[in-house]
């Protein structure tokens, strides 16, 4: 049994926003009358139930409040959830439990409220520090705002994390630099950085479908990317994961979870699970519209309304579409147990001459520059998230190995593609077994 196979985390999905960004696809929602807050605890109860009461006995070693905006939530609230979780599963002593805040509803005692809630860790939603960014991004609050709230969490919680997004209409390296700066100044352990994307169906996407909004271009995007690199290395923030930057230890165990392809229950409406019925995993979705999640627990016992048994080939998809965007990469042996199929050594090499992937000592390291293996793929630094990724969660096989696999920086930038590539060349392991025999 592996670390990751005696971990499981649960996702608490908190749907309501203040006001809805324009780049945002989550699922949130506005409701400028309220909401029946008690109504939704007791079906985030009844929905813990019955998931507990199918998938048995586990040790929750990390919780998610996600949203939305979490921090509308009262304390209670949250208290009453991560002790409803603890009865039914029990949370390990060391856990982490997350909650995910904006820094317009941030003040001192509601803070204090989460800490004593059971709350060790808060991700702010800062997104940037220039005022006239904000507003064109729809936040609702102010630089001052953010680093307001970014120093009640430095003094109240044991870890917190914010997020920026950056490649933004009209930004240019000088600006990046500049703003990246004054981040890494205020930062603890750990930051998200993501580039902005334009998602179907919201407000920027419209704007940008009509020309009114136009993002770096690709060649732009990666100049950007690559002064995040280089600036978090030089404060010894390794990039872990494609957005996210920590120092060694300090990586968001949560999230972590996802990408090595542990399982977790997903509670709330429009929440996303992995679970485990038996032997068999299960994709589960909820109902997205908050009220309507909520009737169908008051009548069911649960909000979902796809619960799908994965296939083993559909494993195997996602947990290479997931680890992937990690730094440590993928374990194959674990890839071959979980989904049955290897990628084929002939397209893994041909991603590796094309300096987009990394078999870990499979070969000697290229210091040319013209390889995934070249200087800024930080090996120090990456070389210790692989041996200790995070608080009690080493990788499978520990130390790099022939077995294991990941993309390069410059692979990041077309992950997709990369994935794409070495699922269509999946077989099975009979089949690599027999073609080895036969040579």
């Amino acid at each position: 049994m592996t670390d990751v196979d005696q971990t499981f985390g649960v996702y608490v999905h908190w749907p309501f926003c203040a006001q809805k960004c324009p780049y945002c696809d989550f699922n949130s929602h506005v409701r400028f009358g309220g909401w029946d807050e008690a109504r939704f605890l007791a079906a985030y109860k009844r929905e813990i139930d019955w998931v507990a009461e199918r998938i048995g006995p586990r040790t929750v070693t990390s919780i998610f409040f996600g949203g939305g905006t979490p921090s509308l939530m009262q304390a209670h609230t949250v208290a009453s959830i991560i002790e409803h979780i603890a009865k039914r599963w029990g949370v390990a002593p060391d856990a982490e439990i997350t909650l995910e805040a904006n820094p317009g509803s941030v003040e001192a005692g509601r803070f204090r409220g989460f800490r004593e809630a059971g709350v060790n860790r808060v991700s702010i939603g800062v997104q940037s520090l220039r005022d006239q960014e904000l507003r064109k991004l729809g936040r609702i609050h102010s630089v001052a705002e953010a680093k307001a709230a970014l120093e009640i969490a430095r003094g109240t919680f044991e870890r917190f994390s914010f997020d920026l997004i950056y490649a933004r209409p009209g930004q240019t390296a000088e600006a990046w630099r500049a703003e990246l700066a004054e981040a890494l100044d205020l930062a603890g352990d750990h930051l998200s950085l993501y580039q902005l994307t334009i998602e179907p169906d919201t407000p920027y996407a419209a704007l940008h479908a009509a020309g009114k909004l136009i993002i770096p271009d690709d060649h732009d995007a990666s100049a950007l990317y690559e002064i995040t690199e280089e600036m978090t290395g030089e404060r010894g923030l390794a990039a872990y994961e494609v957005s996210n930057y920590a120092r060694p230890g300090s990586e968001s165990r949560h999230n972590l979870l996802y990408w090595r392809y542990g399982e977790y229950a997903g509670v709330g409406p429009g929440a996303h699970g992995r679970i485990l019925i038996g032997n068999t995993r299960t994709a589960t979705v909820a109902e997205r519209n908050p009220e309507a999640w909520a009737a169908r627990v008051e009548e069911a016992g649960h909000g979902f309304t796809e619960m799908t048994t994965l296939a083993r080939e559909e494993q195997a998809d996602e947990m290479l579409l997931m680890g992937l965007r990690l730094s440590e990469g993928i374990d194959l042996g674990r890839l071959a147990v979980l989904g049955g199929a290897r990628p084929s050594r002939p397209v893994i090499t041909e991603l590796e001459d094309l300096g987009l992937l990394q078999s870990a000592v499979d070969r000697a390291p290229d210091t040319s520059g013209k390889s995934g293996n070249s200087g800024n793929w930080r090996r120090n630094e990456l070389d210790e998230i692989v041996a200790c990724a995070g608080p009690g969660l080493r990788p499978e096989t520990g130390a790099p190995g022939p077995d294991r696999i990941r993309v390069t920086p410059q692979g990041r930038l077309v992950l997709n593609a990369v994935v794409a590539k070495l699922s269509k060349s999946f077989q099975s392991p009979e089949r690599v077994d027999n073609l080895r025999s036969a040579g």
